[in-house]
């Protein structure tokens, strides 16, 4: 999303190159709406004195004002760190951040908490922006000296400390890898502290951002903290296709958004028979072949007969199961499938204004062809009409032999052409 400093003059998105760390706050990941802002204290408190201070890609640290500086959200401030100073900004004040620090279980004391320094200057900011410019070339020619030692691991993201002293390297890696000869490399050709982090797959995904295949940006870098396990069994019981290209998301492990309404389906479920319990018949034994979990209906198969399905209902389902347990078999499923009825018709009804829905359906045809057609028609009825005419007074002198005419059709007659008249004494 291009904030104002990211607009070029003629108004299309160029890109501010802060990499998430925008001045006006308005490409911002993780952010938390302070619904608290508007209320006032009571007479005698103060406000509370810890604030949230966001780093590059949604990373977020509890900071203690310490100084007690008149902080607002989107301000920059330099914070401590443990050697040197950092660069952030503000993104929550007040008495939010005492609920979302008691959420993620932090405490607040203060011997062991971090301070704020002072609001960022000038200086601070450009040495901080020049450290950020150098860190994609720098990502690059890591992934290569990674390449060269054929280290199984691969580099994610890179960041600078504000004070430009330090730099973070983020990796990915399915096992553990030794990196000290790598770690030389680096220090040798970058001329900088180095640390290593290592971050799950989830984790790289919700640094790096991305649109997910729902068309959205990706819940774990807009919104979502906490990554819970998610295991194939989500999906089966959403009857959801075992397809791990459409089940799997950018970071390659199942998508979080398959625990979003399991629950809701885990009670839905609880009305249902279980699919591994056979109905007996007269007719044969049936197997649950499917179930519609929105309608409430299942479809049973004979053994033996598994192409023809019978629907019936979760109530008839019970009805039959309680039956078999008390050794009472039904006739056939013929009986309760007969009362399901199906609304094989659906009916549309115009409640915008709009108009018709399939008037797209039929297509066009094209008027061209339509006026060539008229053309030719025109031609081949004056073609017609010169070569008939001959015929047409052949036949008008057969019917005046024949039949009688009125005194009305010979005053017509006389009124015509002097060939006819002439034609009619020969």
């Amino acid at each position: 999303m291009a904030c104002a400093s990211c607009s070029t003059k003629d108004g299309s998105p160029k890109g501010c190159k802060n990499n998430g760390t925008c001045g006006t706050d308005s490409c911002n990941k993780l952010t938390v709406f302070d619904w608290l802002a508007n209320m006032s204290l009571p007479s005698g408190e103060k406000p509370y004195n810890w604030v949230e201070v966001r780093f590059k890609n949604g990373r977020k640290e509890y900071y203690h004002n310490s100084e007690n500086l008149t902080l607002s959200i989107g301000d920059i401030v330099a914070t401590q760190a443990k050697s040197g100073h950092d660069i952030g900004m503000v993104t929550l004040t007040g008495e939010l951040v005492r609920i979302q620090m008691k959420r993620k279980n932090i405490p607040d004391d203060i011997k062991e908490g971090l301070k704020i320094y002072r609001k960022a200057s000038q200086k601070d900011i450009d040495i901080w922006q020049s450290a950020r410019d150098r860190e994609e070339a720098m990502k690059v020619k890591a992934r290569q000296f990674a390449i060269d030692l054929r280290l199984q691991m691969k580099i994610s993201d890179i960041e600078f400390q504000g004070d430009a002293s330090k730099a973070t390297f983020y990796y990915t890696a399915e096992e553990r890898v030794d990196f000290r000869e790598l770690i030389k490399v680096f220090a040798r050709e970058f001329r900088t502290r180095i640390e290593m982090k290592q971050v799950g797959f989830r984790q790289e995904a919700a640094r790096l951002g991305g649109i997910g295949s729902c068309g959205r940006e990706l819940c774990c870098s807009t919104w979502l903290t906490d990554f819970r396990s998610v295991s194939t069994s989500a999906a089966r019981y959403q009857q959801l296709s075992l397809n791990p290209q459409k089940l799997a998301g950018q970071c390659g492990k199942l998508k979080c958004c398959l625990n979003y309404e399991l629950d809701t389906y885990l009670d839905a479920l609880k009305d249902f028979p279980k699919t591994d319990t056979k109905l007996y018949t007269e007719k044969g034994t049936a197997v649950c072949q499917k179930t519609d979990i929105f309608k409430g209906y299942l479809w049973y198969a004979y053994e033996g007969e598994w192409m023809n399905w019978h629907k019936i209902t979760t109530e008839q389902a019970k009805e039959i199961i309680e039956l078999n347990k008390q050794n009472k078999k039904i006739t056939s499923l013929e009986e309760y499938a007969s009362d399901v009825v199906e609304d094989a018709k659906n009916e549309f009804e115009n409640v915008v204004g709009q108009d018709s829905l399939t008037r797209f359906d039929n297509p066009k045809r094209n008027k061209k062809r339509r006026n060539n057609k008229r053309k030719g028609n025109q031609r081949n009825k004056k073609g017609g009409s010169e070569k008939g005419g001959h015929a047409k007074q052949a036949q008008g002198q057969n019917q005046g032999q024949t039949k009688k005419k009125s005194p009305n059709k010979r005053r017509k007659n006389n009124k015509r052409k002097p060939q006819n008249s002439k034609n009619a004494s020969k």
